[in-house]
């Protein structure tokens, strides 16, 4: 394993621009780890990318992309986590897939997705059950994390929006805000988009750009929907109070008014794909502006040639953040690299390669 020398001192600051899941994962993480933690956003935890997810994290089933080996451990880690936090709320539901969105995986007979899913109506001839696979509301899991971040000695600072980096050199040493100047020993950009202008103010290239979708929220009884269902033209999960996910294709919406009707189109999908026994009421429909790395994958790790400056941009951040938050603070407090992140490094683009991200890029559908 490699020595990241720019992350060895006596004593440390890091200061994490972003707390959507990725910056409170890597918040929660540090500050169990004693590291003196500040984290800033623009808005509340989790108002961004974070919120606009459908938040649907499972494990892929092969996969030779570089982040094979953090992806296969993303179940495990929130297994972990839940351990740590008893009240996170995750639902281990499983979940339902067939035609393009179909993983490789157990196939069922069409009883068994009646069984699994009473309320569908047109079961499909054959279907694939991941069991392992789950979801959970991403403001109410992000809220936990910076809450035993702040538990465990981090800072949190809201509306405080951070618009360059300090550098001394090459090294970066703190962060300016609308405040004013706030000094650290390093600096973690967790921003999504938001990060890619900062890289930018010091001459630093970042390959990201937004991928956006749609997420839909609608209202009816509990139990419409059981499971993580997911088809080419629907992709819809339940919560426990009755409301309803759907995330769908961006196609330009630029008013409310466009949004509305993606948000009716979406209702009628539910109705027509579910027995309906009460009314199913729009709630909002919401663009989520993805980061969406050059390759799709994620951009995690120490600038070499920039002292004091960890990057950490990924889609998709919900499944990830568990695996991404200890492996990161480990990263951070111990300077050892993980050898689960070798292939996430931002230096990727600046070699020149042949590799191209493969068909099968896993999580594009969800936000």
């Amino acid at each position: 394993m490699a020595a990241l020398c720019c992350y060895t001192w006596l004593v440390s600051t890091t200061i994490i621009v972003g707390a959507g899941i990725t910056g409170a994962s890597l918040a929660y993480h540090l500050a169990l780890r004693g590291h003196e933690t500040v984290l800033l956003d623009s808005d509340l935890p989790g108002s961004g990318a974070t919120r606009a997810s459908f938040a649907w994290i499972g494990r892929p089933s092969t996969t030779a992309l570089p982040s094979a080996p953090l992806r296969y451990l993303a179940l495990d880690e929130y297994r972990r986590l839940e351990q740590e936090l008893p009240h996170l709320a995750i639902r281990w539901s499983g979940a339902l897939t067939w035609g393009a969105l179909a993983e490789a995986g157990h196939t069922i007979h069409p009883s068994q997705v009646t069984a699994l899913e009473p309320n569908l109506i047109d079961p499909p001839a054959g279907a694939n059950f991941q069991r392992e696979d789950a979801a959970f509301d991403p403001t109410v899991v992000t809220d936990q994390l910076v809450d035993a971040a702040v538990t465990n000695g981090a800072q949190l600072h809201v509306g405080t929006p951070v618009i360059g980096l300090e550098r001394r050199g090459r090294t970066v040493t703190g962060v300016q805000t609308a405040q004013g100047l706030m000094p650290a020993t390093s600096v973690v950009l967790a921003a999504g988009n938001g990060a890619v202008p900062l890289c930018r103010s010091i001459g630093l290239a970042l390959p990201v750009a937004p991928s956006p979708a749609v997420l839909v929220r609608l209202h009816t009884t509990p139990d419409l929907v059981h499971r993580i269902v997911a088809r080419p033209d629907l992709e819809v999960r339940q919560q426990p109070d009755g409301t309803v996910l759907v995330v769908t294709e961006y196609r330009g919406e630029t008013s409310r008014s466009a949004l509305a009707d993606v948000a009716r189109a979406s209702r009628q999908r539910v109705m027509e794909s579910f027995r309906i026994r009460e009314p199913v009421d729009v709630v909002s429909a919401q663009i989520g502006w993805r980061p969406m790395p050059e390759d799709g994958e994620p951009i995690i790790g120490a600038e070499p040639d920039v002292p004091g400056l960890y990057i950490a941009v990924l889609h998709s951040a919900i499944t990830l953040a568990a695996a991404v938050g200890r492996l990161a603070s480990d990263e951070i407090t111990t300077g050892i690299e993980a050898p689960e992140l070798a292939g996430c490094r931002r230096m990727r683009f600046d070699r020149a390669t042949s590799w191209t991200p493969a068909a099968d890029v896993l999580d594009q559908h969800q936000p």
